[in-house]
C-alpha cells in the first residue's frame, strides 16, 4: 500500500514537470511591425528587390549561399504575389523595394528546475494521528540545463525608392534551425507570417 502511494506521488510530480515544460514550448514567432504613418500604402503595386538585400551580420555571420538566398527571395516573392503585388526585375519600375537582413547571434540559455524529492514512512503522528504516512525527505533538488543556440533576427524593410527610406519594417526573432533554410515549404510559411502585416490594415490572403 505504502509503495503504491509513493509511486503515485512521484508519478504526479513527473506529470507536473512535463506539463510545465510543455507550456513553455516555443510557438511560431510573431513579427514586430512598424511603418511610416504618413505613407500611402494603397498606391504601390510593383515591388523589386533592393540591391543590398540579403546581408548577414552578427557574432556568427554564417555566409548564405546564392541558392539559399534565392530560396528566401522566392518565399517572400510568393507571399507578396499572393497579396496581389507584381514583382519586377528593374528597380526603376518598382513602387517599393524589398530588402531583408539576417542577424545571427550565438546565445546561451540557462534554466533551473526545482524537483521535489519525496520519501514516506508509516506510523503514528501526534499532529495527524490518522495519517498513513508522513513526508521525511521533502527537499528540493535543483536541475540546471544549459543550451547553446543561434538566435536569428530577420528584418524586412520596404523602401520608398524616391526617398530612399524605409516606410515599413517587420522584425522577427527566433532560435535558428539549420534545417529550415533547406526546406522551401518552411520558408514559404515563415514568409507569409512575417509579411502578414503588409500592407498595413490588410488581412491575411485567402488560402
Amino acid at each position: 500500500m505504502l509503495e503504491s502511494v509513493v509511486k503515485l506521488i512521484r508519478l504526479a510530480m513527473s506529470a507536473l514537470v512535463a506539463l510545465t515544460l510543455a507550456s513553455c514550448a516555443t510557438k511560431p514567432p510573431e513579427p514586430v511591425v512598424d511603418f511610416a504613418p504618413d505613407y500611402n500604402f494603397s498606391q504601390p503595386k510593383t515591388i523589386g528587390f533592393y540591391a543590398m538585400s540579403g546581408e548577414v551580420t552578427g557574432n556568427n555571420p554564417t555566409e548564405l549561399t546564392d541558392f539559399q538566398r534565392d530560396r528566401i527571395d522566392a518565399a517572400l516573392r510568393s507571399a507578396l504575389e499572393a497579396r496581389g503585388f507584381v514583382f519586377v526585375d528593374k528597380t526603376a519600375d518598382a513602387d517599393l523595394l524589398l530588402s531583408w537582413h539576417l542577424n545571427l547571434m550565438d546565445k546561451t540559455d540557462v534554466k533551473t528546475y526545482n524537483n521535489p524529492s519525496y520519501g514516506a514512512s508509516v506510523g503514528y503522528s501526534r499532529y495527524n494521528r490518522y495519517a498513513m504516512y508522513n513526508c521525511y525527505n521533502c527537499m528540493n533538488q535543483t536541475d540546471v540545463r544549459v543550451t547553446e543556440y543561434t538566435q536569428g533576427t530577420f528584418i524586412i524593410d520596404m523602401i520608398d525608392p524616391v526617398e530612399n527610406a524605409s516606410v515599413w519594417r517587420s522584425v522577427t526573432q527566433s532560435k535558428l534551425k539549420e534545417e529550415t533554410i533547406r526546406d522551401q515549404a518552411a520558408l514559404d510559411s515563415a514568409a507569409i507570417r512575417v509579411l502578414a502585416g503588409f500592407p498595413p490594415g490588410a488581412g491575411s490572403p485567402a488560402p
